[in-house]
């Protein structure tokens, strides 16, 4: 083989197993073929309760309608429009207090942070059900459910969910997936629980296991940070376009001086 032969064949190797390298980082759910879905039991995700949340609580007697709006929050009539044109009062939002509790009309106070909105129904059922006759309908819905996905993805901000449920793949595909920079083994999940601690917990998007994982969905206010890897923090300081200039030119006089080197 000749000098310029071996050469080419040298550097064909080693651009292959650069690109592979890089590859390897990029795809999601990698060992998928080996995901046992049966290896960790299935568990219905619910969001649970926590205090500042905007929430929807609607308590209705099936026999007697009007009895058991003393029970709901309602917007006073003189300022309500609508109540003088329509008979029917309309329903104000529960923003639940710091101390975790709502206040609910003819009832008191009821902690439900903490709880997951099927607890909180059960909770209050049990709390009114004592003044109907028939057994009331207690329905709890989240108003304003937001999650937050900042660092290395295409469309960084804040994002509503309008049914309270979101994993985050999903998260990640509101925000219109990560660039080309983001570390996708290490994407780190921030969450206050109900007590108001914070914590980080770390999730590693090339792992299929990620599936089972119990930060696999997120609660209200999550903040999802998506970490640079190492080629971002190395051009932080300079742009892209003299990034790949400089890089290119590095390259260039690597090659010419070790072509020298192996034909002079």
């Amino acid at each position: 083989m000749s000098k310029r032969n071996f050469l080419l064949v040298v550097l064909v190797a080693i651009l292959t197993a650069t690109s592979c390298t890089s590859y390897k980082k990029v795809p999601y759910l990698q060992n998928s073929r080996d995901f046992d879905p049966n290896a960790v039991p299935a568990e219905q995700f619910e969001a649970k309760i926590m205090p500042q949340d905007l929430l929807n609580i609607i308590i209705v007697n099936p026999d007697d309608v009007s009895s058991s709006m003393a029970y709901n929050l309602t917007a006073p009539s003189d300022v309500n429009r609508s109540y003088s044109l329509t008979s029917q009062p309309v329903l104000q939002n529960y923003i639940v207090g710091n101390d975790g509790t709502v206040n609910i009309p003819n009832v008191g106070s009821v902690k439900i942070a903490g709880l997951t909105i099927s607890q909180a129904e059960k909770l209050i059922l049990e709390k009114v059900k004592g003044a109907f006759k028939a057994l009331p309908a207690v329905t709890v819905r989240f108003v304003d459910f937001k999650i937050s996905v900042l660092g290395e993805v295409s469309a960084p901000g804040s994002y509503t969910v309008k049914n309270g449920k979101v994993n985050v793949l999903q998260a990640l595909a509101l925000a219109r997936d990560l660039t080309i920079y983001g570390q996708r083994e290490n994407v780190k999940i921030i969450r206050e629980n109900e007590n108001g601690k914070r914590e980080v917990y770390e999730v590693n998007l090339n792992d299929a296991n990620i599936l089972n994982s119990p930060h696999f969905y997120l609660q209200q206010n999550d903040v999802v940070y998506v970490t640079p890897n190492k080629s971002k923090a190395k051009n932080s300081d300079i742009g892209s376009s003299t990034s790949l200039w400089f890089s290119a030119t590095s390259i260039l006089i690597s090659l010419t001086s070790l072509m020298y080197n192996i034909l002079k």
